[in-house]
C-alpha cells in the first residue's frame, strides 16, 4: 500500500519556472547562480502558503546540482537533488525555529558549521520560522553570520519579520513574497483538477481562491479536503457545507432589506447564520468585503472587482450599488471594520451581530453628510431675517401702548369733577373756576387710540409666529449639532 501525499507537497514547485508570481525573486536568485555572486544569508519574508521555504529549498537544491541546466534550473535528477527532494540530504539541513529557539541549540548548530559538506559544493541550513528564536540565540548566530566559513549558507524565513533582530536582517539579503492573487490560485486549481480528472465548478473555485486568502498551500490543503468528502463534481453548495460559508445572495438580500427598511430581515439573517454554523469571522470579512465591492462601483472602478466574480454577480453588484450612496458605504465599513474584532470575542455574539444588522439596515434612512450641511446652511439663512422684522413690529407696538397709558390717567380728574356739583347742595362749592369743562376734549382723544387698537394686535400675533419660528429653529440646530457632531466624529 502506498502511502498518500496530499495536493500542497505532491504539487510543491520542483523548478523556478513553477513558482507562481514571484519572479523579481526569481530572476534575482538566478542571476546569482549565473553569475556566481551567491550571498551567505538570506531571509525570505512573506505570508502563509507564498513559497519561502520552497524558494529556500530551490535555491539550495541549484547550488549543490550537479547537473544544473542553462536556464540555470536543477535538474531533479541528480543524487543531490533527489536527496534534497525526498528531505534525507545530509548537505541541507532545516530547522524549525519555534521548536529549537533556544540557546543551547544555535551552540549545537554552531558547533556543526565548521564541518565540511558530504558530498555537494555547500552546507546549507535552512532556518523557518526564524523569528521565534530568543534574543540569546540570535546574539549567539550573530557571530556565525559576521564571519561565516566559505561553504555555509544560511536561508531564513519568517511571517514576522520585525520581530528578527536589526543586527540579523543587516547581514541578510531580503526577499519580501508577495501574496498569491486569486487568479493565480484559481489557474493552479484547474490544474491541479485536470490532471486528477476531477470537475468542480467555476462559483466554487472561486470560493476556494477567495476562502485562501492569497495562501497557494491553504488553497491546495482544502481542495485536498473537499476531494475526500465530495466524490463526484464539487459544488458552490457542497463546498459551502462543508466550510461553513455564508452563500452570497444573502448580501443581496441585506440590501434589499435596508432599501425597504425591513429591520426585522436582521434578525432573519442572524439565525440562519447561527443555524447554519457558519463561521463567523469569516462571515463579517466576506460582509465587509461586499461593502468594498459596493463602494468601488459607486467609485466607477467597475472593472477593478476582479476575476472572482461571476457575470451574475458582477449584475447583481450593480444593481444594489444604485441603492446606497458612496457615504453610506464608508459608514458601513466604519462600522463593520470595529465589529471585526470585538464581536468574534464577544460572550453575546448573536446579539451583537443582530445590532450589527440594524445599524446596516437603519444607515439608508440616515441623512448624509452634505445633505445635512447644506439645508442647516439654508435655514440658517432663512431665519437671519426673523429679527429684524420683529424688531420692526415690536417698534410699531410702541407707540399706541404710550397713548393708551396717557389717555387712562387724564380721565380720573373729569370723573371726579362730575361727581361733585351733583352731590354739593351748597352753591358755593359750585364756583365758576372749579367748573372747567375743559377735560371734556380728553374722553374724544382717547377713542381713536381705541379704534386703532386692533393693528398691535396684528404686530403682536407676528411676533409670537417669529418667536415660535426661533424656538423651533433652535431645536433644530440642536439636534442637527448632535448628528454633524457624531458624523464628523465618526469621519
Amino acid at each position: 500500500m502506498t502511502t498518500y501525499q496530499g495536493l500542497a507537497k505532491k504539487y510543491r514547485p520542483q523548478k523556478f519556472s513553477e513558482v507562481f508570481q514571484q519572479d523579481p525573486i526569481v530572476q534575482t536568485i538566478k542571476n546569482a547562480l549565473r553569475l556566481n555572486r551567491v550571498g551567505h544569508a538570506y531571509l525570505f519574508c512573506g505570508t502563509r502558503g507564498t513559497g519561502k521555504t520552497t524558494l529556500a529549498r530551490l535555491f539550495a537544491k541549484a547550488l549543490n546540482c550537479q547537473n544544473l541546466s542553462d536556464e540555470q534550473e536543477p535538474c531533479n535528477t541528480c543524487p543531490s537533488c533527489k536527496e534534497v527532494v525526498s528531505g534525507h540530504s545530509l548537505d541541507v539541513i532545516e530547522v524549525d525555529g519555534a521548536s529549537n529557539r533556544g540557546i543551547d541549540d544555535i551552540r549545537n548548530l554552531n558547533e556543526t558549521v565548521g564541518y565540511a559538506s558530504s558530498s555537494g559544493k555547500y552546507k546549507i541550513y535552512i532556518i523557518d520560522e526564524v523569528h521565534m528564536l530568543t534574543k540569546e540565540a540570535f546574539n549567539a548566530l550573530l557571530k556565525t553570520l559576521e564571519e561565516p566559513p566559505e561553504h555555509v549558507i544560511f536561508f531564513f524565513a519568517t511571517t514576522e519579520p520585525h520581530k528578527v533582530l536589526p543586527t540579523i536582517i543587516s547581514r541578510c539579503q531580503r526577499f519580501d513574497l508577495k501574496r498569491i492573487t486569486p487568479e493565480k490560485i484559481l489557474e493552479k486549481l484547474k490544474q491541479i483538477l485536470q490532471d486528477l480528472g476531477f470537475q468542480a465548478e467555476e462559483d466554487a473555485l472561486h470560493l476556494i481562491a477567495a476562502y485562501a486568502d492569497g495562501s497557494l498551500r491553504d488553497a491546495e490543503s482544502l481542495l485536498d479536503r473537499l476531494l475526500c468528502f465530495h466524490e463526484e463534481e464539487i459544488t458552490a453548495e457542497k463546498l459551502s457545507e462543508t466550510l461553513g460559508l455564508v452563500s452570497r445572495d444573502l448580501f443581496f438580500k441585506l440590501d434589499q432589506a435596508a432599501l425597504s427598511h425591513d429591520l426585522l430581515f436582521a434578525f432573519q439573517l442572524s439565525e440562519q447564520v447561527f443555524n447554519e454554523g457558519a463561521h463567523l469571522e469569516y462571515f463579517l470579512e466576506s460582509l465587509a468585503n461586499h461593502y468594498r465591492n459596493l463602494l468601488v462601483i459607486k467609485l466607477g472602478k467597475t472593472q477593478e472587482l476582479g476575476a472572482l466574480l461571476t457575470a451574475s454577480d458582477k449584475e447583481k453588484y450593480l444593481k444594489s450599488a444604485s441603492f446606497y450612496t458612496h457615504e453610506q458605504c464608508l459608514e458601513i465599513l466604519d462600522i463593520l471594520r470595529s465589529q471585526l474584532e470585538q464581536l468574534p470575542k464577544s460572550p453575546f455574539k448573536r446579539i451583537d451581530l443582530e445590532i450589527l444588522l440594524l445599524q446596516i439596515i437603519r444607515s439608508m434612512k440616515k441623512m448624509p453628510l452634505d445633505q445635512l450641511v447644506n439645508q442647516l446652511v439654508e435655514l440658517k439663512s432663512a431665519v437671519s431675517q426673523a429679527p429684524t422684522q420683529s424688531k420692526k413690529s415690536a417698534s410699531l407696538i410702541e407707540e399706541p401702548k404710550v397713548q393708551v397709558i396717557t389717555s387712562d390717567e387724564e380721565p380720573s380728574p373729569s370723573k371726579e369733577v362730575a361727581l361733585l356739583p351733583q352731590q354739593a347742595p351748597s352753591p358755593e362749592i359750585a364756583s365758576p373756576p372749579l367748573k372747567t369743562e375743559a377735560p371734556s376734549p380728553a374722553p374724544q382723544e382717547i377713542t381713536p387710540p381705541l379704534q386703532e387698537a386692533p393693528p398691535p394686535q396684528i404686530h403682536a400675533e407676528k411676533i409670537d409666529s417669529a418667536v415660535q419660528k426661533k424656538i423651533k429653529h433652535d431645536k433644530v440646530m440642536c439636534f442637527a449639532s448632535v448628528e454633524l457632531s457624531g458624523s464628523i466624529r465618526k469621519g
